[in-house]
């Protein structure tokens, strides 16, 4: 199965697309759709959606996978990532590829077996787990995201 996994940023927005059988994961693509945080919000927005339909075009994902928004004390962060996602949702369902959604405790005890992880230590077993060296965190974290779907859906979890 071909897995886009995205972790959603109003500054970057990490992506990877992984093959994966639910045990065997192979990083086929990864990247960041990165923005300007100088430019107006809704223009920003624009840049990722563009992004996402872009990785999508190129690599046609079977399913994708987005987190879940978190509960972030600063109100305003929390505003701004939900306008993310909602491109990024919006991108995926124009394109017709089946969604999963999963709650940033699910991604880390998924890849790592520890809810509470940080990105270094995810980014680590991204690597152990599928050999790639991937250096961004947010690439890092999307290829996670992509890995905890398709062990859900190999498992019949999702």
């Amino acid at each position: 199965m071909r897995v886009l996994g995205i972790d959603c940023g109003s500054e970057r927005t990490g992506w990877g697309m992984i093959e994966s059988d639910g045990r065997r994961h192979s990083v086929l693509s990864h990247g960041v759709i990165s923005t300007t945080p100088r430019d107006p919000l809704e223009a920003r927005l624009a840049c990722i959606a563009r992004g996402v339909r872009d990785v999508i075009s190129d690599h046609s994902p079977e399913a994708a996978a987005v987190e879940e928004v978190f509960y972030s004390q600063n109100v305003k962060t929390a505003l701004k990532l939900a306008h993310v996602r909602g491109v990024v949702l919006l991108a995926i369902a124009e394109a017709g590829v089946k969604l999963g959604e999963y709650s940033p405790l699910e991604v880390k005890m998924s890849v790592v077996g520890y809810g509470r992880a940080e990105k270094h230590q995810v980014q680590l077993m991204v690597r152990a787990l599928t050999g790639a060296g991937i250096r961004s965190l947010d690439a890092a974290d999307a290829v996670a995201v992509a890995i905890c779907h398709a062990t859900h859906v190999h498992a019949g979890v999702a």
